[in-house]
């Protein structure tokens, strides 16, 4: 029976690599539907998770992947050559930066030469990890064709971004338009009938680079508009303007205007690391991407101006260097309102005070306990401090890098007198004079 069919037939089973904030959401989207879906993961604890029926993420209900467990349409293994089991097989691990801001394919190459073995004819493969164009017909197509597959005719390859916005009520993944690129027509054709049956809408391109520059470009007009605007504010700052209210009044124009936020930095598995990759890819064409570079350089540096601004006003309202001061960081996640910290900006801020001397420490309801981190290892276990009165008196200055909902802001104003804001946070409170710097 042809993959097409299967799917239609919802006999189809789905492998999914990767069990982070991408997979185990395409998991149980799949289990919803009526596949049965296979999550492979390196990660033990994850697997023992996802089999007792228990989330690790905390926008995702642990009910949920119970009522998939206890259907028989969720299971997890850390035995790769279970993707012979699966009909399709979706790769959805990370692609982080190098420390000179060179891709990273390790954890994409690593996984497509484990599950090579196993790979059997009318299979499809999908990548959705974030890369650089022709990741897919260089690295992926080779390697498959290697083991005696006609891509095309026995064997199918796509790519297809992943689109996930944590906690992101409005638009689960679901409901969020799926692009989908085939190696060939054929494979593009067998793509959107998997995608098909558990997205809403499916948008299918021309081929797999297309798919992977388009998702590049979503995230570089993100992260060069936020550039532009964190530009701004240190503009504003410096000529007294309320940047913030600069935004409001611009964004009331019904056309050609887009609201875009400065803040502390740039966080999250794809607005500090997608440009990037594009970036490096260009250089193979001779072309140096000058915008997208610059715009990274502004915000990468964001830390560092929120950092000056709090030894600023320490000095100036408090008499009291960095060195030695007691600060604390409101938020660990690099949004609000979930539980998700990859790449947050709070560890360069806590990174920051920690090298000019200060006894830095943080706060995050998300994120009671920092586990393990591929660039943050020295932080690991460290425990978000209580919230009560006598605790957060005792900071010389407290900093809101997160704009959590469930701060109590009255309490915050109440008890602390030294608060510099980088996300707006405090609009419309009543604070005293002096009290809350904007950042």
């Amino acid at each position: 029976m042809k993959l097409s069919e299967l799917i239609h037939s919802r006999q189809a089973k789905i492998g999914i690599i990767g069990l982070g904030y991408v997979g185990l959401p395409l998991a149980l989207n799949f289990g919803r539907k009526g596949f049965k879906a296979l999550g492979l993961d390196v990660d033990k604890t994850k697997v023992d998770a996802v089999n007792a029926g228990r989330s690790y993420i905390e926008h995702i209900p642990s009910a949920e992947i119970s009522e998939m467990k206890n259907k028989g349409l969720l299971e997890a293994t850390t035995d790769m050559s279970r993707a012979k089991d699966a009909d399709a097989i979706i790769i959805c691990v990370p692609t982080p930066l190098t420390h000179h801001l060179d891709p990273d394919l390790a954890y994409v190459i690593s996984t497509i030469e484990a599950i090579l073995p196993h790979l059997r004819e009318n299979q499809l493969v999908s990548l959705e990890s974030t890369t650089y164009p022709g990741t897919t017909d260089e690295e992926l197509r080779p390697r498959i064709e290697k083991r005696g597959f006609k891509i095309g005719e026995n064997f199918h390859l796509v790519f297809s971004p992943e689109r996930e916005d944590p906690g992101n009520e409005q638009f689960p993944s679901h409901k969020i338009p799926k692009i989908v690129g085939g190696t060939t027509p054929a494979c593009l054709e067998q793509g959107r009938a998997l995608y098909g049956a558990a997205f809403e809408t499916v948008v299918p391109v021309g081929s797999t680079q297309v798919a992977e520059f388009a998702k590049l470009l979503e995230n570089i007009y993100r992260s060069v508009n936020i550039g532009l605007v964190n530009e701004m504010k240190i503009v504003a700052d410096k000529m007294g303007v309320d940047i913030w209210e600069v935004i409001h009044a611009a964004s009331t124009k019904p056309f050609g205007f887009k609201a875009f936020y400065p803040g502390p930095g740039l966080g999250g598995h794809c607005i500090p690391i997608d440009p990037f990759y594009l970036t490096w890819k260009a250089k193979e064409y001779g072309i140096h991407t000058r915008f997208i570079e610059l715009a990274g350089e502004i915000n990468d540096h964001m830390p560092d101006y929120v950092i000056r601004r709090t030894m600023e006003v320490l000095n100036l309202r408090k008499k009291k260097a960095m060195n030695g001061s007691r600060v604390l960081v409101l938020g660990l996640a690099y949004k609000a309102n979930v539980d998700d910290m990859r790449e947050s900006p709070s560890f360069k801020l806590l990174d920051q005070l920690k090298l000019h001397g200060a006894d830095a420490h943080y706060y995050d309801p998300h994120i009671p306990v920092v586990p393990p981190t591929r660039e943050h290892k020295e932080w690991t276990g460290h425990k978000s401090v209580a919230w009560d009165e006598k605790t957060l008196r005792s900071y010389d200055a407290v900093i809101i890098s997160t704009g959590h909902r469930a701060y109590n802001l009255d309490q915050l104003v109440e008890w602390c007198d030294c608060i510099i804001d980088t996300r707006n946070t405090l609009a419309g409170r009543n604070t005293k004079p002096g009290q809350v710097t904007k950042a």
